[in-house]
């Protein structure tokens, strides 16, 4: 059983400028144990060492150690092997790295193995068979297999011993290799026939403590004489091979002769005192000396190679040789590219010169050949940063943008300067996260929709639309509307997910026409970003309002008579029905026509204007008394209409109207409503007006002097009909005002509304009717 000592372990902690730890172990110490407190070396808390994601990346395919966040302790993952790790060197280190994230830092890290004597010298074989003639001469020399101890140092092998004997001693060395050999050193003559065999005990011992020792047998056969000893015709052979050198390959032929003859001048070789992988790489002709290849020759594992051959005759002589095989480097070792840590995915927001991943390159040849450099393939944002030991930064370089482009596959090409060159590929994808940094944006700017007056409820009138360059919450936008200060909640609302329009509750077109809201239209990132877009909302007009008559106002003393000269001719103007309607467009256009009439033929009304006048001459047989009915009807679809009654009296001249009429109609109140608005109207009234009116007055009255002095009496002319077809701005009358009249008795109206032209039909929304009312009343006699 192997006797394995006490862990001792050694720690040596070495705060560099680059901070690297250095720490020792000895081999052959359980799974898990414990190596060092790295948190504790570092003076890292425990708290950041978990946070920053601290782990341990040992250099090769084979992990050796593991970090526990929790505690900071650096533990072996497996039993250490010395002997398995670094075969063929005296010192064993283990590289490592040590990795912090947020921010990304990089320790370096070396751990010594330390050999424990946990293997005993072996020889090659358990009997080695020595051949000596009896007249070798003493002082002769014999190479004897060595013993190999895997442990190294003071552990490895350290001394051999023969066994006491008369005729034998042994003599060490130490070869190039630093390798200790051996030689049997004949003492004494032989005898053969005084002894034919000879066998001795030869032990092999190394340092450790306790130390370990390997045996063998060393059986000398003495024979008969043969007095002259192969010569080689070189004592070293020196061959140059490039590693890719092919299997069967010649190496070298070795040659040595022999004066004797027969059996004895006969020389066969063979390989003694070389290393196993030495036998495993060549292979010998025993009868011709020729050395080939025999595997695969590799400059990174074993640089060059001493094999010592020895040629026998056939009386049991020998002689020795080297041959020292020097293996070229060439270019077979493609670099290697190794990620130690990558971030999969960056924010669009990262700031240039951010880390985005940490690798190292590789290559196994030496001088230019192992000499690498890395690039990336194409145009892309980001760059390459060397930083020690052959490690390599991947950056950014300018600003990302997620809607631009949010994924980039970096292809980064390592190639060394052999020839012919050779390269490697590593892919990294790096996703670009999104940040909030597009605000949303309507498809218009105004967005206008019409709907109908007397709309139902929660109509459905249209929609916005916004969209969000981001993706994800920062995307999904929300519509709300947007408050005015100092009015009222609008008549609108918005569905908050899709952007549909609805109106609230029944518009009236003739209250409102149009108006319009805000619309906000805002993403669900952090902090919000939100844009705005006005909403104009068109009525549409129904024909829902009848038209309304406003002269004569219905009930009023207007429709208790209008007086008509017995003596007016066609075409004379008896009334103006002045109407409107509350719509617009084609629902407003009013047409007027004659209902009903006491004397069908003897008046007729306006289409559009609305006057009534004598469609005939008045004659002597036409009653004293005519009702007429004019009907007020608008172009809407389906239409409405009005009617309004004229009461009409035919008279043979004012002052006998005044009669009749003054006897027929009630005594005025006088407070009645109309005298109020008449003093208010009367006292609005500027003085340029009146005194305009006055000097019109006076100037008809004299020509209607002239008139009646020439004619007679006659009746008032029209002052000439307007090319509007209402009736003109004012009206001059001879009037005679009898004892008794009160205030009531006459009135003037001024005109309501300007003067279209005739014939034509109103535009939408146009109130084209003039409104004049003249009353008489109380004539007195005719003339003055």
């Amino acid at each position: 059983k192997r006797q394995v000592s006490l862990l001792v372990l050694c720690v040596c902690v070495c705060q560099t400028g680059s901070e690297t730890l250095r720490y020792s172990l000895a081999e052959e110490i359980e799974r898990d144990s414990f190596v060092a407190n790295v948190a504790k070396d570092l003076g890292v808390s425990l708290s950041q060492l978990a946070a920053r994601k601290a782990r341990v990346v040992s250099e090769g395919n084979e992990q050796y150690f593991r970090l526990n966040q929790n505690t900071g302790v650096l533990t072996v993952k497996e039993t250490l092997d010395r002997e398995e790790i670094c075969p063929q060197s005296d010192v064993c280190t283990l590289f490592f790295k040590i990795f912090f994230e947020n921010p990304l830092q990089l320790i370096r890290g070396e751990m010594e193995v330390l050999d424990v004597n946990d293997n005993s010298p072996i020889f090659p074989e358990n009997e080695m068979v020595l051949e000596i003639p009896e007249t070798t001469s003493p002082g002769s020399r014999f190479p004897l297999e060595r013993a190999r101890d895997k442990d190294m140092g003071s552990n490895g092998l350290q001394n051999y011993n023969l066994e006491t004997n008369s005729h034998f001693s042994l003599n060490l060395g130490t070869g190039k290799d630093e390798g200790k050999y051996v030689e049997l050193v004949l003492q004494r003559q032989l005898d053969r026939e005084d002894k034919r065999e000879i066998n001795l005990l030869l032990t092999a011992t190394d340092g450790g403590s306790p130390p370990r020792t390997g045996t063998a047998q060393v059986r000398i056969v003495v024979l008969d004489a043969n007095d002259n000893s192969p010569v080689f015709t070189r004592e070293v052979y020196e061959v140059r091979l490039a590693e890719n050198s092919p299997a069967e390959q010649l190496v070298v032929r070795v040659a040595a002769e022999d004066p004797d003859e027969g059996a004895y001048g006969k020389v066969r070789y063979a390989f003694t005192q070389t290393s196993e992988p030495s036998h495993h790489l060549f292979q010998m002709n025993t009868d011709t000396g020729e050395i080939w290849i025999s595997g695969n020759l590799d400059f990174e594992e074993a640089k060059g190679h001493e094999i010592v051959v020895r040629g026998t005759d056939g009386g049991g002589l020998s002689a020795h040789c080297k041959v020292r095989v020097e293996v070229l480097d060439v270019n077979d070792n493609v670099p290697e590219i190794a990620l130690t840590s990558i971030s999969g995915s960056i924010p669009e927001d990262a700031p240039p010169r951010t880390v985005v991943a940490l690798f190292r390159v590789r290559d196994r040849d030496s001088g230019d050949n192992g000499r690498t450099e890395c690039a990336i393939d194409g145009e892309l944002p980001f760059s390459l940063t060397p930083t020690f030991d052959n490690y390599y930064e991947l950056r950014t370089e300018a600003a990302l943008d997620r809607e631009r482009t949010p994924e980039y596959n970096i292809t980064i090409t390592a190639m060394d300067w052999g020839t012919p060159r050779l390269s490697s590929q590593e892919s990294i994808s790096v996703q670009i996260s999104d940040v909030n940094d597009n605000p949303p944006e309507f498809t218009k700017a105004v967005y206008t929709m019409s709907v109908k007056e007397n709309n139902s409820h929660m109509l459905r009138i249209g929609s916005v639309n916004a969209t969000d360059a981001d993706t994800g919450k920062n995307a999904r936008v929300s519509y709300v509307l947007v408050p005015e200060q100092g009015k009222e909640k609008p008549n609108v609302s918005v569905n908050s997910e899709n952007g549909e329009i609805y109106i609230l509750r029944p518009l009236d077109y003739e209250n409102v026409r149009a108006f319009q809201v805000a619309v906000q239209a805002t993403d669900g990132g952090s902090p919000p970003l939100s844009a705005q877009a006005l909403v104009r909302v068109e009525v549409r007009d129904e024909n829902d309002n009848a038209p309304v008559v406003l002269h004569p106002l219905p009930n009023s003393s207007a429709t208790a008579g209008e007086l008509v000269p017995r003596r007016a001719p066609a075409g004379y103007l008896v009334a103006k029905v002045v109407a409107v309607d509350a719509d617009s467009g084609q629902n407003a256009w009013l047409s007027y026509e004659l209902a009903k009439a006491t004397e069908p033929g003897l008046f007729r009304v306006g289409l559009h204007s609305g006057e009534v006048r004598t469609a005939r001459a008045v004659s002597e047989r036409d009653a004293a008394r005519q009702k007429l009915v004019v009907l007020v009807r608008d172009s809407g679809q389906p239409s409405r209409s009005s009617s309004v009654t004229l009461s009409l009296a035919l008279v043979e001249g004012f002052s006998e109207a005044h009669l009749r009429v003054s006897e027929e109609a009630p005594a005025a109140e006088v407070e009645a409503p109309l005298t109020l608005y008449l003093i208010i109207c009367l006292s609005s009234v500027s003085a340029l007006f009146l005194v305009t009116v006055i000097v019109i007055v006076v100037l008809k009255v004299r020509r209607a002097r002239e008139r009646e002095t020439e004619t007679g009496p006659a009746f008032p002319k029209i002052a000439g009909e307007s090319n509007c077809g209402s009736l003109p701005r004012s009206y001059v009358y001879d009037v005679c005002f009898a004892a008794g009249t009160v205030n009531s008795e006459f009135r003037f109206l001024r005109p309501l509304f300007p003067c279209f032209p005739a014939g034509l039909p109103p535009g939408p929304g146009d109130q084209r009717s003039s409104v004049y009312s003249q009353d008489v009343a109380n004539l007195g006699e005719e003339g003055e």
